[in-house]
């Protein structure tokens, strides 16, 4: 009887208003809100100053100062992308920094890989040491090391070349791809391995043939990540480069000058900064669902 009583007391128990007002659309909706508030306020503030940049590239010289704002072209024009890209400096500067991004990138990740695959591999003293000393490499600022660096590329004649960039950029490319790459070395089975020795497979012939397909995610991560380091890197560029035919396209739009020689052409500067980062935007797209597996890695084991 009491049990009875009890079941009876548990099913008549009034809903609470708020557990009620969950339960419908109307509620989950006003629940919900304050969230999508929350990211429609990102999103905004990431992706304004990229609007504001394609806006500013679109729209002609004399409107751009306009009052009120106009946040859309009423004249769109390309005027903006034919200046630019008519200009002999910026023109050479695409070609230098792909240069300069693609070679940094193929050579991290050749060294990288064999060094992760040493690491991540093999047993040996003082292996945990190279690993956390060269995490601790990219610690430092690039102008704590700027002017050591300065005074090598000097000795080794390399001042005013791209070669002085490629160095430099390999100096905070090269240890994060090897820890990266290294995790990804040691999340792999050892069965893998081991049959394939028994096969009659050199450590080299393990290394490229079978290992690393398996990490291919890790490299298209590591190696997009190191692109876009060395193609927006300014610094370096700055310090080491005085030839305009050799600029990168950071210190080419710096150079863009006015007709009158007085103002800035901020509209050419925005086209420039949108052809610039266009490479980047199509190779995320491209590249997407391996970034995404890179990411993942090792997430769940088993």
């Amino acid at each position: 009887m009491n049990t009875v009583a009890e079941a009876r007391r548990t099913v008549e128990r009034p809903v609470s208003r708020g557990h009620w007002l969950r339960r419908t659309p109307f509620g989950r909706f006003v629940t919900k809100l304050p969230f999508w508030l929350l990211i429609a306020a990102i999103f905004v503030y990431a992706i304004f100053p990229f609007y504001w940049a394609i806006r500013s590239a679109f729209t002609p010289e004399s409107e751009l100062f306009r009052t009120p704002v106009d946040y859309f072209p009423r004249h769109p024009t390309l005027t903006n992308f034919r200046d630019a890209l008519n200009t002999s400096v910026f023109q050479h500067a695409l070609l230098n920094s792909t240069i300069v991004a693609g070679s940094v990138t193929l050579i991290s990740l050749a060294i990288g890989s064999l060094a992760a695959y040493a690491l991540g591999r093999f047993r040996f003293r003082g292996r945990s040491a190279v690993l956390y000393l060269m995490l601790s490499m990219t610690i430092f600022p690039q102008i704590a090391i700027l002017g050591a660096l300065y005074t090598m590329i000097t000795r080794f004649h390399l001042y005013d070349q791209l070669g002085a960039l490629i160095l430099s950029y390999m100096i905070f490319t090269l240890p994060f791809t090897v820890w990266v790459l290294t995790s990804f070395m040691r999340g792999l089975p050892g069965d893998l391995e081991e049959a394939a020795y028994v096969d009659g497979a050199t450590p080299l012939q393990v290394f490229y043939k079978v290992l690393l397909p398996l990490i291919a995610p890790g490299l298209v991560t590591t190696g997009l990540l190191a692109f876009i380091a060395a193609w927006n890197e300014y610094l370096y560029a700055l310090s080491f480069i005085q030839t305009p035919n050799k600029y990168t396209v950071t210190l080419a739009i710096t150079t863009f000058q006015g007709k009158s020689g007085f103002q800035q052409p901020w509209g050419e500067i925005m086209a420039a900064t949108v052809i610039v980062t266009l490479p980047l935007i199509v190779a995320t797209l491209v590249l997407q669902r391996r970034i995404l597996a890179g990411l993942t890695a090792g997430a769940v084991k088993g």
